[in-house]
C-alpha cells in the first residue's frame, strides 16, 4: 500500500507503536480532508483442514476470491488504493486532500493502532472532515448497507464473593451462584431502553461464567463472570453502571466489578459524506443503501472523536471471521467504483463551462 500510494503522490508517515504497524498518508495540504481508513490484520484461521484453499494464499475460483481477510478487509483496502489511483490520474490537482489511516491492530487490543494515531493527529491539530472506513458493511451485495454509526461497548468483570463449604452443610457456607441468580435473572430480562430512530435498544449479555472446584460436594467460594452492554446514545456509561450495581446491591450480592470501555457510541447525521456515498452507491448498483448502526464496534469510533463524519462502506459480511472467508471479485470492482464516485463528489473539480 505504501509503495503504490507513494507512486500516486502521497506523503506517507509510518506511525508504529509497540509491535503495531500503522501509517498516515496524505495527498494535498488543504481542506477539506477525505480519509480512507482500515486495517491489515486478520483473525486466526480456525481449523485449517476445513479450508478449501490455503487461507494465506489468495485464490480466485469461479469469480470468488478466497483467503483470510478477503472480506475483512483486504478487499476494501485494495479498492481504496485503486480508486485513489484512478481519481488522482483523472484529477491530479483535485480539491482538498486525500488521506489514509491504516493500522494492523483492529482485530486485536485496538490500543496501539487507530486509537494511538488519532491521539497523535489530535495533538497536531490535524483535521479530518470525512472518513470512509472500508469494513464489510453490506448484507447481500456491495453497497446495499452502510454504517452511519455504531453502538458503544461497555464490559464488566464480575466477581461474586461467597464462602466455600461442604455441600451437605449449606448453613456454614455462602453459595455465590445462588446469590447471583436472582440478580442475573433481572439483568438479563431487563428492558434497558427502546433505542431511538437510529439505534436499536441496549442489550445485556453474559459471555462467560465460572464457579466451583470441580468437586460435586463443595459449595464454591467464588463466582466469576464477564458481561457486556452494547448501548446506544440514549444511555450513558454512568447510567448503565449505576443500574447494574443497584440491582446487585438490592439482591444483596457480595461482589466486586472491574469495568472496561471498548468504545463510545457514535452517529454521523445526514451531511455531505452520506450524500456522496449514497449517490456513488446509487450510480453503481441502481439503488440507495440502507443506513444502519448495527453490528459490533469498529475503528470508526476513534476517528469520530475528531469531529469527523464517519461512514463505513465495504463488501458483504456473510463470510467474515469464518472458515473459507471469501468475496466475489465483482464486489471488489463495484466497491472501487463507489469509492471513485465519492472522491469525485467531494473532491472533484467541477467541469469547465
Amino acid at each position: 500500500m505504501i509503495r503504490r500510494l507513494t507512486a500516486a503522490g502521497f506523503t506517507v508517515e509510518k506511525m508504529n507503536h509497540g509491535n503495531v504497524e500503522n501509517f498516515w498518508a496524505t495527498r494535498g495540504t488543504t481542506a477539506p480532508v477525505l480519509c480512507f481508513a482500515g486495517h491489515t490484520d486478520v483473525v486466526p484461521t480456525g481449523p485449517l483442514e476445513e479450508w478449501r484453499t490455503d487461507p494465506f494464499k489468495p485464490v480466485v475460483i469461479d469469480g470468488i476470491l478466497y483467503g483470510r481477510g478477503a472480506a475483512d478487509m483486504k478487499s476494501g483496502l485494495a479498492a481504496m488504493v485503486t480508486a485513489c489511483e484512478q481519481f488522482v490520474h483523472e484529477q491530479p490537482d483535485h480539491l482538498g486532500s486525500i488521506a489514509f489511516l491504516i493500522t494492523s491492530d483492529e482485530e486485536g487490543p485496538s490500543v496501539d493502532g487507530t486509537k494511538r494515531v488519532v491521539e497523535t493527529l489530535r495533538q497536531r491539530g490535524q483535521r479530518i472532515d470525512w472518513c470512509i472506513v472500508g469494513e464489510p458493511s453490506s448484507e447481500h451485495c456491495a453497497g446495499d448497507t452502510i454504517k452511519i454509526g455504531r453502538r458503544g461497548s461497555f464490559s464488566g468483570r464480575l466477581t461474586v464473593h461467597g464462602v466455600q463449604g461442604h455441600i451437605a452443610y449449606p448453613h456454614l457456607a455462602l453459595n455465590p451462584v445462588h446469590s447471583l441468580a436472582p440478580a442475573l435473572a433481572e439483568l438479563t430480562a431487563r428492558t434497558w431502553d427502546q433505542g431511538n430512530e437510529h439505534f436499536q435498544p441496549t442489550s445485556f449479555q453474559i459471555s462467560n461464567i465460572n464457579a466451583g472446584t470441580g468437586a460435586p460436594n463443595v459449595i464454591p467460594g467464588e463466582l466469576k463472570a464477564r458481561f457486556n452492554l452494547r448501548y446506544n446514545p440514549v444511555q450513558t456509561q454512568q447510567q448503565l453502571r449505576a443500574t447494574v450495581e443497584e440491582i446487585l446491591d438490592r439482591h444483596q450480592v457480595r461482589y466486586t466489578i472491574d469495568w472496561y470501555v471498548s468504545g463510545e457510541p457514535f452517529y454521523t447525521p445526514p451531511g455531505p459524506l452520506s450524500a456522496a456515498v449514497t449517490a456513488a452507491v446509487g450510480a453503481t448498483i441502481g439503488r440507495e443503501p440502507v443506513m444502519s448502526t448495527g453490528g459490533g464496534t469498529s475503528d470508526g469510533r476513534f476517528i469520530a472523536t475528531l469531529g469527523t463524519q464517519v461512514v463505513e462502506l465495504g463488501v458483504t459480511n456473510a463470510s467474515i471471521h469464518k472458515v473459507n472467508e471469501s468475496v466475489a471479485v465483482a464486489e471488489i470492482e463495484a466497491l472501487h467504483h463507489m469509492y471513485v464516485g465519492v472522491l469525485r463528489h467531494l473532491l472533484g473539480k467541477p467541469a469547465s463551462a
